[in-house]
């Protein structure tokens, strides 16, 4: 019988999906060992390790299956058809289809078209295609940039990344559009030869104005942005509560603490020593967060479009809200010295940061100060008073020290990685780019959250409530060898032979933390993981260690938070605003959309930061930087510079010339003849050689960098595969 290993390796080498006699065949499994082979496949496909394709054919996991619908999306730099899956997430990368030539007697597809094709898979993530019908030939929008050539045709520049070909306007369907202006247009049928025509519909923005980079990608994202009149009305109409039934909490000294470009505070917290003697160094801890559900009702107009938005989207210049801003910046913001309705939860702890008890309480809060994380640092660090309190700050880092002790004593993935922050200025230009400075306050904020939500899944199952849960799976087993595998290329060693636990990570990140991969590592850990989502089935969160939890701390910008307050309340019965029965039967599909929107809102930020960084280098074309590749592709060279964290690509076709393999275990592009090695980690020079604001792009030329091998090239292993080699075409240098 074959190893599981072995298994995965020969399926993951395979341009197609296989089916069980192939693999037995292939391992020479014969007679009632067959049975065995059956059970382990099945057994393999359980634990995730391989994925059982169309017609119960086994594949690679996340590979695509061999036959599947398809969008012809443009044409590359050999006038060669390029497709994509009708269907991708958001959060992954997309697969790199090239359509190959068809039969002479085959109708001819073009750019737009959707067929449905035959895949084999002929790299890292890239596969050749052939069609096997035309499905429809569905009209499509673009959305990109307006400008004339120097023959005076019109044109549009895709903002899409993905996009290879620009489209061509006559001058009749312009709608008014001048150079530079973004618009949205409708693509019109066309022929595989020439560029596809569009009719402009829409102006929107000039993309002069940097105002206009989150506005283009909350379209591309289509994000709703506009919100309709009832909601509008219903929450202008909103009023303050009165004490009434709820618990007053005004007499507690309450605090915010959040950054200093906040505009919504949805949570609050107090903290003192536990006075009980049966407690010694314990602490009292107080959450108080916004009462939503008072205001958003269930299938009301807020909540219908709370729940299409999913959460609030965070630009560097604007905020999408979820809540219309008379609830986001007004009644649900928790404002100093103003009486605001609130869902608490009341926490007590032992020394050691192990919570003892908890309880909900639905009250009436008056915020006594609004920090910044700075602000909060600096009262730490030199000893002063908030908010007339002097014993305030010290409970609350006290508290902290706890929590961050039961932390450490749990294994919670402590994965350290900058986050970039671009400065806006009054006019809406780009000011500075830096990294955000990471404080103790920020650390004390999330363990003080991330206890709150854990209690609030804990409630919820003791009430025998349906529970929206924020789950975190195990990291699949196949990422975990393609790491282990790296790693021990660096000397680094991840556990094998047992199941995998945060701990086992963290104990990685520490033995690389003073060594010049502690980035490389920390990226490598990050991009194992599975994603976080919402689901009302509990599987537990394994990077926070946690068997149960949930969100409930951001009922201002998170759907998931509110339907959690909704579910405490009806099962604490803590007034009106609890859910129905009614919410149960869409509970799987909500949790599916607002995983969506999540991914989608990260994707908006994540393009909208990359074209501001774009922005704010472009005159600074031709200049030297430095950097550390952080992808290697077929394609060539991810590098993320050191004065800005903005990621350039240095295309292979820009390295020292060869023919270059890419190594996808080793993460390495590899030269052939002069033996030249690009490895993730590795630190290089470039110059920057262009840069395009309207899709984020920056391009760099290599300077110095790379090593080359001492000796022999060792033996090409059946994971390499030729960079950007395509089977109907001979090779050329650089590819």
């Amino acid at each position: 019988m074959p190893t599981a290993a072995a298994i995965v390796e020969f399926v993951r080498e395979s341009p197609v999906p296989l089916d069980r006699r192939a693999i037995a065949r292939h391992f020479n499994v014969k007679g009632d060992a067959r049975v065995a082979l059956k059970r382990l496949l099945r057994e393999m496909a359980d634990r995730g390790d391989i994925d059982l394709a169309r017609g119960r054919k086994i594949a690679a996991t996340g590979q695509l299956p061999e036959i599947m619908p398809l969008h012809v999306i443009g044409l590359d730099e050999d006038g060669e058809l390029l497709a994509a899956p009708l269907s991708w997430p958001d959060d992954q990368p997309q697969p790199s289809i090239l359509l190959l030539p068809q039969a002479r007697r085959a109708k001819a597809v073009g750019i737009g078209d959707r067929v449905l094709g035959r895949l084999e898979r002929r790299g890292d993530n890239s596969y050749e295609a052939r069609v096997i019908r035309a499905i429809d030939r569905a009209p499509l929008q673009v959305i990109g940039v307006f400008y004339t050539t120097k023959a005076g045709a019109g044109q549009i520049q895709p903002t899409d990344r993905k996009s290879k070909s620009a489209y061509e306007v006559a001058k009749a369907d312009r709608g008014g559009a001048e150079d530079g202006d973004l618009v949205v247009a409708d693509v019109l049928a066309g022929t595989r030869f020439g560029l596809k025509k569009a009719v402009i519909t829409e102006r929107f923005a000039s993309l002069d104005d940097p105002r206009s980079i989150s506005l283009l990608c909350i379209r591309e994202a289509d994000i709703p942005d506009r919100f309709p009149a009832p909601a509008i009305a219903a929450a202008e109409a909103a009023k303050p509560v009165a004490l009434g039934k709820r618990e007053d909490l005004r007499g507690i000294p309450l605090v915010t603490i959040d950054g200093a470009d906040a505009r919504d505070f949805d949570d609050a917290v107090w903290a003192a020593p536990d006075p009980d003697d049966s407690n010694p160094g314990g602490w009292l801890l107080l959450v108080a967060i916004a009462d939503v559900a008072h205001y958003v009702h269930h299938d009301s107009a807020l909540d219908r479009e709370a729940q299409k938005r999913g959460n609030s989207v965070y630009f560097p210049d604007r905020v999408v809200p979820m809540l219309p801003e008379a609830l986001s910046n007004g009644l649900c913001s928790l404002r100093p010295d103003e009486d605001r309705a609130c869902m608490a939860v009341e926490m007590t702890l032992d020394r050691h940061g192990i919570k003892r008890r908890h309880r909900f309480i639905r009250g009436l809060m008056r915020s006594a100060a609004r920090l910044t994380y700075e602000q909060a640092q600096q009262a730490h660090d030199q000893g002063q008073a908030v908010a007339g309190e002097a014993g305030l700050i010290p409970a609350l880092f006290g508290a902290f020290q706890a929590l961050n002790q039961a932390r450490v004593q749990r294994g919670a993935l402590e994965i350290e990685l900058p986050e970039r922050q671009i400065i806006i200025g009054d006019a809406g230009d780009i000011t500075g780019i830096g990294s955000r400075q990471r404080l103790d306050s920020h650390r004390l904020i999330e363990e003080f959250m991330v206890l709150a939500n854990a209690a609030a899944a804990e409630t919820l199952e003791k009430q025998r409530q349906i529970c929206m849960y924020r789950v975190h799976d195990q990291p699949a087993a196949d990422k975990v060898e393609n790491l282990r595998e790296f790693l021990e290329g660096l000397t680094f060693k991840l556990s094998r032979g047992q199941v995998i636990r945060p701990h086992h990570f963290n104990q990685l990140l520490s033995k690389a933390a003073d060594s010049p991969h502690a980035a490389m590592v920390n990226e490598l850990v990050l991009r194992a993981q599975s994603q976080a989502v919402y689901s009302p089935e509990n599987i537990g969160h394994f990077g926070l260690g946690l068997t149960k939890y949930a969100h409930f701390t951001s009922p201002i910008r998170r759907y998931a938070d509110l339907i959690v307050h909704r579910a405490l309340i009806a099962g604490l019965k803590l007034g009106d605003g609890g859910h129905g029965a009614e919410d149960f039967e869409q509970f799987n599909d909500v949790a599916a959309h607002i995983s969506m929107t999540e991914r989608r809102a990260a994707n908006a930020e994540r393009s909208a930061n990359d074209r501001f960084t774009a922005r704010f280098l472009a005159d600074r074309v031709g200049s030297d930087v430095r950097g550390r590749v952080t992808s290697v592709t077929r394609f060539g060279l991810f590098v993320c510079l050191d004065d800005t964290g903005a990621d350039g690509l240095i295309p292979i076709a820009t390295l020292p010339d060869d023919y270059y393999d890419h190594d996808e275990m080793r993460h390495q592009l590899v030269g052939r003849s002069n033996g030249w090695c690009f490895s993730l980690g590795d630190v290089v020079e470039a110059r920057l050689s262009s840069v395009d604001p309207g899709i984020g792009r920056l391009t760099l030329k290599l300077i110095s960098g790379g090593k080359k091998h001492s000796g022999a090239r060792p033996p090409r292993r059946s994971s390499r595969r030729p960079a950007q080699r395509r089977k109907h075409k001979p090779a050329t240098r650089r590819r």
